[in-house]
Formats: structure tokens, sequence, C-alpha cells
């Protein structure tokens, strides 16, 4: 099946808008900055010019950018190799569109509050993986990492240091096993809940199952497996994996820091919700965030993007952005089957500075290669320090600024003959410290680190990801990728387990290590 989705190239206003993003250039004579639901985003450190804002609107156009907007937010068929919407929004709106998502609301609040009155579950194992697991660690790191009552540990990894680590000092008594599975097949999960499920059983808790809470859009799988069905909170086939946060999957954020964190996010999100809908390109942060990365992917060339989120408690932030964009633009083929001529999504990696700074920084200063960067921090503190705060927003600032300004060789040529250098030394010693400079980034500031402003940054991210796509011509709402790989892992694991099945159809590697771990086992 096609759709009428044209190749990028074949668009004449892709051309213009190449063609004017690489005449483009940062302006550092003056500021461009948007102010919307709580966050205030500077794109100075983007280049921009009046032709390029202009031949942003046209492409936006060719690729129906409106109606398209319009269907994601209605809840139409934006997931199109999946035949299903990607209604996330839904789950946030202030009025939910559909009854289920206020009746499956007030299920998980009442579930909440009975366990928050008796003090029960001192202790909460969070099993999931991917988007069952990262927006969750993110929002229990940001609100709960100086002040939890509960204990909560999360389990991810197929690897069995990671459920037997989880598990080990907590009392069976008082621990929920949460499992967050969307398809409740997941392999790592299901394994990981399964040896979690032994241990309860192990210490002789009187109905396991009842220690148990699944959340998933297969409730009928999750009874199968044994749990009560009032212990079963849904979410639907139109949530994405990496969309979830904003479902039930926040159950384990609920009870570790409270459902009033949850509420500020899903406020925040329906703001920035509300902003992608109405406001102009020109003034909408995240299609302006999306034109800055098309530029710096696919006309500049950056082959990845780095997020350094100035602030301690977002440390699991570059790790859900990094899911959430590499799943979703992780394509090289469009709607219609065909490749894709110009570049897509961008390797995300980063960490939190100042930590950064230490590690990677250098890299990006005079690196041959660079990467655009989305600084990101909270303009007040919510500590006591403030000289520590001062210092946390210098550094960002200023290495935001070296990137931006860089340092000339006649710049660094002065800085050494003023230090006392010869001229013969300085002259050579210069060239070591020149900076290029121009290199692209995005300043977000939130007020405080709040549920709200959080809410909101993920949203401009998830919002970004889909303008990304559209002007792509791909779907960043299907990973068939990823799929692949795990029925390669079922056939392998199937060899493993059983050494009279031959290891066959493997290229010559995989089928030697398969037979030298099969030995392994047997020699054990």
């Amino acid at each position: 099946m096609h759709y009428p989705v044209p190749p990028l190239t074949q668009l004449d206003s892709w051309q213009h808008f190449a063609d004017a993003a690489v005449q483009a250039s940062v302006q550092l004579d003056s500021v461009r900055c948007i102010r919307a639901a709580g966050l205030h985003a500077d794109f100075s450190g983007q280049v921009y010019s009046p032709e390029l804002e202009a031949a942003a609107k046209t492409l936006l156009a060719d690729r129906q950018f409106e109606q398209q907007r319009d269907v994601l937010l209605g809840g139409g068929i934006s997931n199109v190799t999946e035949g299903r919407a990607a209604w996330h929004t839904a789950l946030r709106a202030p009025a939910a569109p559909k009854d289920e998502i206020t009746t499956e609301r007030e299920r998980l609040n009442a579930f909440i509050r009975t366990a928050d009155i008796a003090r029960r579950w001192r202790n909460i194992v969070h099993i999931g993986i991917g988007g069952s697991d990262w927006g969750v660690r993110l929002s229990v790191s940001a609100f709960g990492y100086c002040k939890q009552w509960r204990t909560v540990r999360f389990v991810a990894n197929i690897d069995g240091h990671a459920i037997a680590g989880a598990l080990s000092d907590l009392n069976p008594m008082d621990t929920l096993i949460v499992v967050a599975s969307k398809s409740f097949t997941t392999v790592e999960t299901l394994e990981n809940a399964s040896r979690a499920l032994e241990w309860l059983k192990a210490a002789d808790v009187p109905d396991p199952y009842s220690n148990v809470v699944a959340i998933t859009a297969r409730p009928d799988r999750a009874q199968e497996w044994g749990i009560p069905e009032h212990n079963i909170f849904s979410f639907w086939d139109w949530v994405g994996g990496r969309f979830s946060l904003w479902s039930a999957v926040n159950l384990t954020t609920a009870m570790a820091v409270s459902s009033d964190v949850v509420a500020g996010m899903l406020a925040g999100a329906a703001a920035m919700d509300k902003h992608f809908a109405e406001a102009p390109i020109e003034q909408n942060i995240p299609v302006q965030m999306a034109l800055a990365g098309v530029v710096n992917r696919s006309v500049l060339g950056y082959g990845s993007l780095n997020v350094a989120p100035y602030d301690f408690r977002l440390g699991h932030l570059v790790s859900y952005i990094q899911q959430l964009e590499m799943e979703s633009l992780g394509k090289s083929v469009d709607l219609n089957g065909e490749f894709v001529t110009v570049p897509t999504g961008p390797a995300v990696w980063g960490m939190p500075g100042t930590d950064a700074q230490h590690t990677f920084f250098q890299w990006l200063h005079q690196g041959s290669d660079g990467a655009p960067v989305d600084f990101i921090v909270c303009q007040h503190a919510d500590h006591s320090w403030p000289t520590h705060h001062q210092t946390l927003l210098a550094h960002c600032l200023a290495q935001r600024e070296a990137m931006l300004r860089g340092k000339s060789y006649e710049q660094a040529l002065q800085e050494c003959l003023s230090g006392g250098l010869e001229a013969e030394e300085a002259s050579w010693l210069a060239k070591h410290r020149v900076h290029k400079g121009g290199r692209p980034n995005t300043l977000i500031v939130l007020p405080h680190l709040t549920p709200y402003s959080l809410g909101a940054l993920l949203a401009a991210y998830e919002h970004k990801v889909f303008v990304q796509g559209l002007i792509w011509g791909i779907n960043p709402f299907d990973q068939w990728g990823v799929e692949y790989g795990k029925k390669l892992a079922a056939g392998i694991l199937g060899e493993l387990q059983r050494p009279s099945v031959e290891a066959t159809h493997h290229d010559a590697s995989t089928t030697y290590w398969v037979e030298q771990f099969r030995q392994a086992d047997s020699r054990d």
C-alpha cells in the first residue's frame, strides 16, 4: 500500500529550505526565545534567517502539517504501518475524550489511596523495560531523590543480576511487584516477573499474586499469567510503549512520590499539547525544536544530538529522550516504502552537567565532528545553597557561549602572548586553543523543576519527534527493527536450551558462538 507522501527530496520546498539553511547563520546579536507551558526555549544558538523561516512554513504546508497535527491530536490513524492512532495526548487531556480513560484513572487512584491510608507496600519493585521503565525512573528520581517513604527499585535488564539485586534485603510480605508491559509478552519483563513471583512464594506469602500488579494493554494475558483482575490496570493499543508514561504505567511514580506529582505532569503535558495545537509555527516550541533538528541532521550533517540537563535530578532524562527519538526516528524507509534520501534521526546521547564537562565536552568544543546540544537548566534551585546553583548556571551559560562564539587564532595568540610566552611558542600553542565556534544549540529553561514543567518538557520532545517524522516522511510510531531482533533471539534461545537442535541459518560467527555457549553449559 502506498501513501500520497512525496519523497522529501522531490519537493521544491525542501530544496528551498535546505538552500536557506546553508545560507543562514547563528545570530549572535539577537535573541530568539519562546515562552510557553512554563518553559522558556532560546533558539538563538540555531542558524536562522527570515528566508529560512519562510521556507520552513512552505515545507510544513507541503507536508500537510496542520492536517496531520489534527489527525494526531484527534485520535486518527497516525501510526499507518500498524493501522492505529498514536493518541497519548488523550491520556493527559483535562477532559478525557474516552470514558475508559477516566474509569481507569479512578481505579488507579483508588488503589493508591487505599495503599497510602494503610501505609501498605513499604517496597515497590517496578519491572518493565523501555517505555515501561525510563519515564517512571525519570519521574521518581526527579521528585523523590531525597524524600520517599517507600523503597523503589527498578528491574529492566534480563541479566539475572538485575532482579537479584532488586529483591535483595526486601521484606516480601510488604513488597509490591509492578509488572509493566504493553503486550504482556516482553521476554525480559516476564522472566523477571517470574523470578519475583518465585521469590514471593519461597517466602510463604499467603497469596503471592495479590502482591503483583500488572499494567498492560492485554489484561487477558495478565489474567492468564495469574494476576487477579482487580490488580490489573489497562492502557490501550493506541498508546505507543514509549509514550505510555501518561498511563497507569505511572503507578509507581504515584506511590513513590504522590499522585499529585503525576497529576502535575499530566497538566504540564496538556498545556504543551495546547501550545503545540494553537501556536503559530514561528512561536511553536516543538515545531522550532523539530526544524532545528532537521537542519542540523539533514542539511548541516551532524550525526548526533547531545542532551545536557544541568540538573542532577534529571539524570534519567537523557535515556528517556534517547529512546523517544532513536526508536521513533531511527528509520531509513519512508511511508511509501522507498529509501529516504537524506539523513534522518540522529544518535542521542549525553549526561547531566557538570559531569559532562569533565567527560566529553572537549569533543563537543574541538572535536572534528561536534554535535548540536540541548542545554536544559532550572532557573531556581530547590536546595538552600545559592552558590552551588549560581555556579551551575554559570557553567551552563559559559559552555554554551563557548560553543557559540568559539575562539579565533588571533584571540588565542593574544592570550598566549599576554601570558608571557615567547612569540614562537605562543604561535604554536595558540593553534591548540582555537575553538571553531558556531556549534548549534538550544537552551531550555525551566523556572523550577516541578511536575508541571517536566511534563511540558517531555511533551515538547514528543511533538518534536512527530514533526520531524512528518518532514522526513517516516512513521515515528513503529519499531520494526527491534521486532526483528526479538524474533532472532527467540530462535537462538531455543538452540541454546536444546542442544539436540542444530544451529542453522546463521552466519558463521553466530553459529560458532551458539556452539561455544552450549559446550560451556554442558561443562557446567
